[in-house]
């Protein structure tokens, strides 16, 4: 049995295969050429870049050429060398700082939020407003005082802690109360008028003796007190 022959292409299906292929090669070609000429464009960018570079940097070192010598360069990079292990030790010490502030970042934003937390307890609660007033009142007492004034103020505190702490006692705000509380209870417009002979009789009576011996006692012995000498 005979094989199978395979056709033989055509003189024209070659032209055209071979036409196809020098088309594509074309094609390449031209992609090569705007490619180099992409590359030459970039080329010469680049050299005027440098070119402006080198001229920028010729300035600047003519600016500082006067206070800069030849061997300064030198000098700083042996420096540099010889300072190497302290060099490495700093950035030992920045790197350990760096992991300080990492682990105490979230301790001290904690911190701020309890603080804002405590001041606007305090802020709630009146402190400020009253502050902003008891301002208000030192004010007015450093325009209403003279500083004469203020240093005798000064002078005689302790005198007035003392009387103030007499003041305090528990007696001393007792009987302060009552004689409040009796002066609030007494109506000035019904008060009685007395005559001589029947205020004597008052007199007379017990309470009466005892309030005249209360007020003799008490001015017996104001009059006896001396004050202490500064």
């Amino acid at each position: 049995m005979n094989a199978p022959t395979t056709p033989t292409p055509s003189l024209d299906d070659r032209l055209a295969a071979l036409d196809a292929k020098l088309e594509q090669v074309l094609v390449e070609v031209e992609e090569v050429r705007r490619l180099r000429r992409g590359l030459e464009d970039l080329q010469d960018d680049l050299v005027r870049v440098a070119r402006d570079a080198w001229s920028s940097t010729i300035m600047e070192m003519e600016e500082i050429a006067p206070f800069v010598k030849t061997g300064d360069f030198s000098d700083l990079f042996k420096r540099l060398l010889r300072n190497t292990n302290n060099i490495n030790e700093l950035l030992v010490q920045l790197e350990s700082a760096r992991a300080l502030a990492d682990d105490a970042t979230p301790l001290v934003r904690r911190l701020f939020h309890d603080s804002l937390e405590q001041l606007d307890q305090l802020e709630q609660r009146g402190y400020f407003s009253k502050g902003r007033e008891l301002a208000r009142a030192l004010d007015n007492v450093v325009a209403e005082f003279s500083v004469e004034e203020v240093r005798q103020l000064a002078d005689n505190i302790t005198t007035i802690l003392h009387t103030v702490k007499n003041l305090t006692q528990p007696e001393m705000l007792e009987a302060v109360d009552n004689a409040v509380e009796i002066y609030r209870k007494i109506d000035f417009q019904t008060v009685e008028e007395y005559s001589p002979f029947k205020a004597f009789r008052e007199i007379n009576k017990p309470e009466m003796r005892r309030g005249i011996g209360f007020l003799i006692v008490f001015l017996r012995n104001l009059s006896a007190h001396q004050p202490p000498s500064r």
